[in-house]
């Protein structure tokens, strides 16, 4: 069993390491990411994206539900859902029981739902497939995020144009020139002698290395970040990015938890930095827990309720507001269940987009149970459409200059 966790895959990855840290990476409080908002921020009509990663694989099966489907039920007799017991969407497909607040938005229109959703060659190592699903580069390995790689093309200096609510900067958000910001839930100081330390040392001067004045450069983001996110909080005092319960998988994480909790004050802090007007056009949010290799029914439904709460809850926070939201996870799992009540890791996967903007409904074909390839499901999407789309359609950039070429789209926003 490939057992990880979100901590292992930041620390291993070469492009945390490397590009991050070259292209000043920086850690905010949440008063710096509120103080950030200006006057052209607050009047901008620009869309926002939330991404949303479910560590682990989510089970796809088990999510969008093919309850009619004799297949489903012989694979995996005592975990399906029966037809009663999901929430009905058509095509013989229903949500799982704990996303009420998902079936709310796809009553409205406002839920897509991109079916079989993977990569060429998929790949049944977390760090492996995830690695792939954060660079956007399936062919080989890359050393920078897709959204890093959005961050260079934009040219945009200002590390908080993107940003990732956590202890860590995800792969995802690394450029070879340009970072986003890490902001901790928990709050950041940095004392008052330190802080006019940065600031003289963050001053621009001729004929220095660009590197070294990337990194002076870095001082004054680090400043800024502890100006506008810096302040004590009395709630959320926890670093999500560490594990609960002392052990390396927290016990309410689920197995291999992967990624980090707290996913609604996470999103807290997304939809008043929203509210706010701060110039983010990108937010990056986590839920670890989602490694089923046992008891998967319960563990799965508890975690699809939170994260169901959690972004219905924030949908409603920034009503009115132009955001899109995404939700993926690095592979779904096997058809058949294991014996010890659970499922092993597969390929594809169902992904959400959600929010106003959005166009409801099924995008993608749903991967047949009976004509799996290697036990597997079927990819019948392929990623990059949907990262395509949402650089095209959300954040307003030409896709094939961040995909490498790659420009097809779906019809979703």
């Amino acid at each position: 069993m490939d057992t990880w966790t979100r901590r292992k895959f930041l620390t291993a990855s070469g492009v945390t390491a490397g590009a991050a840290l070259a292209a000043g990476a920086t850690a905010y409080s949440v008063d710096d990411l509120l103080g950030s908002s200006t006057e052209a921020s607050r009047a901008s009509e620009a869309r926002t994206l939330v991404l949303v990663t479910l560590y682990g694989g989510n089970d796809g099966l088990g999510t969008v539900v093919p309850a009619w489907d004799r297949a489903y039920r012989d694979a995996r007799p005592d975990l399906a859902y029966g037809e009663d017991e999901v929430l009905p969407l058509g095509e013989e497909l229903g949500l799982n029981p704990s996303m009420k607040g998902f079936k709310k938005l796809w009553d409205k229109e406002h839920l897509a739902i991109v079916r079989g959703v993977s990569y060429p060659r998929p790949d049944h190592s977390h760090f492996r497939s995830m690695s792939i699903w954060q660079t956007g580069s399936p062919g080989s390995p890359a050393s920078t995020g897709w959204l890093g790689r959005w961050l260079d093309v934009a040219g945009d200096p200002d590390p908080l144009r993107a940003v990732s609510v956590g202890a860590t900067l995800p792969p995802l958000l690394a450029g070879e020139k340009t970072a986003g910001a890490a902001v901790q839930l928990g709050g950041l100081r940095l004392a008052k002698p330190w802080q006019q330390v940065c600031r003289e040392l963050a001053q621009a001067q001729e004929g220095v290395h660009p590197l070294q004045a990337r990194a002076a450069a870095s001082l004054g983001d680090l400043t800024k970040v502890v100006g506008e996110f810096g302040a004590e909080r009395e709630t959320a005092q926890v670093d999500p990015g560490e594990p609960r319960d002392g052990g390396e998988d927290g016990a309410d994480d689920g197995a291999s938890a992967g990624g980090q909790g707290q996913l609604g004050a996470q999103l807290a802090v997304v939809a008043k930095a929203i509210k706010a007007g701060v110039p983010t056009r990108v937010f990056s949010v986590s839920l670890g827990g989602f490694d089923t290799h046992a008891n998967e029914k319960n563990t799965q439904s508890r975690l699809l309720g939170e994260m169901d709460k959690a972004l219905s809850g924030f949908l409603e926070e920034v009503r009115g507001k132009k955001v899109v939201v995404a939700v993926y996870s690095e592979f779904g799992r096997r058809v058949k269940a294991n014996a010890n009540q659970g499922t092993d890791h597969g390929t594809s996967g169902p992904v959400f987009v959600l929010g106003e903007p959005v166009k409801g409904g099924f995008y993608g074909d749903q991967p047949s149970l009976t004509k799996l390839k290697d036990d597997d499901l079927q990819t019948t999407t392929d990623f990059r459409d949907v990262y395509a789309t949402l650089l095209e359609r959300v954040l307003g950039t030409e896709p094939g200059e961040v995909l490498d070429g790659h420009e097809r789209t779906l019809e979703f926003v």
